[in-house]
C-alpha cells in the first residue's frame, strides 16, 4: 500500500517519553541542529506549508512532535539541537527525554539527518552517527540547503562527505526550494515505515 505523506496531520506533542503515543507501528524520526531545515523538509515532504512549525529563530522546536500518516505509521520531528537560546536546564531536560526516545522507542524504524551541506558533520551530527550505528539503527542524511551551493560544490561536499560515513548510512542532497531530492526521501522513507529491503539506489547528484 502507497503511502501517502499529503494526508499526515499532526498527531500530539510530548515533553517526556511516557507523553508518546503508544510505542506500536512505525516511526521515522527528522533531526538535526537547529538550522538545518527539519521543518522546512517536513514541510515539503507532506506538501503542507505550515504542518511543521516553521522560524527564522532556530531553536523553536522543543518538543517531539509526532504527525501522523495512518493508524500505524508516523513522521517525527526531534527537537531541534545547537542554537536554541534557552537556559541550560532546559536544554539538558531535551537532550534527556531525545536520548531517552532514541534508546527506548521500539517502533522506530530509521532517522533521518539533516545537515545543512556548508556546515556538515558537526559534533551533534557525529553524535547521531555513533549513537545509530550502536543501536544498528538505519540513518539517512539529507544535505539541506544544496541551492545555496553551486552544482560542483554541492557535489564535491556530498561525496567528501560520504567517503567520512560508515557503509551502513546513506546521503543525498536536499533543497525544499528547488525541490531538490524529494523522490529518494519518499524511498527511503516509505520502505522504513513499511518494513521492506531498501535495494541498492542512485542518489541524484
Amino acid at each position: 500500500m502507497t503511502i501517502i505523506f499529503n494526508n499526515a496531520t499532526f498527531l500530539k506533542s510530548a515533553s517526556e517519553l511516557h507523553q508518546c503515543p503508544a510505542d506500536q507501528g512505525a516511526e521515522v524520526a527528522f533531526c538535526g541542529r537547529s538550522n538545518a531545515g527539519k521543518s522546512s523538509a517536513i514541510n515539503m515532504l507532506t506538501g503542507q506549508r505550515k504542518l511543521a512549525r516553521t522560524s527564522k529563530t532556530p531553536g523553536r522546536t522543543q518538543l517531539i512532535n509526532f504527525f501522523s500518516l495512518s493508524d500505524q505509521q508516523r513522521l517525527v520531528d526531534l527537537p531541534g539541537y545547537g542554537y536554541a537560546k534557552v537556559p541550560t536546564a532546559l536544554k539538558a531536560h531535551w537532550h534527556q527525554h531525545l536520548d531517552a526516545y532514541l534508546r527506548n522507542r521500539r517502533c522506530l524504524k530509521g532517522l533521518i539527518l539533516l545537515m545543512d551541506i556548508r556546515h556538515p558533520l558537526r559534533e551533534f551530527d557525529e553524535m547521531m552517527l555513533q549513537w545509530s550505528e550502536s543501536a544498528n539503527m538505519p540513518l539517512h542524511i539529507l544535505l539541506t540547503k544544496a541551492d545555496k551551493l553551486k552544482r560542483g560544490a554541492r557535489n564535491n561536499t556530498l561525496f567528501k562527505t560520504r567517503d567520512a560515513l560508515p557503509e551502513r548510512v546513506t546521503i543525498q542532497l536536499f533543497s525544499s526550494p528547488d525541490n531538490i531530492g524529494l523522490k529518494q526521501l519518499i524511498r527511503i522513507m516509505s520502505a522504513w515505515l513499511e518494513d521492506k529491503e531498501l535495494e541498492e539506489q542512485e542518489f541524484e547528484h
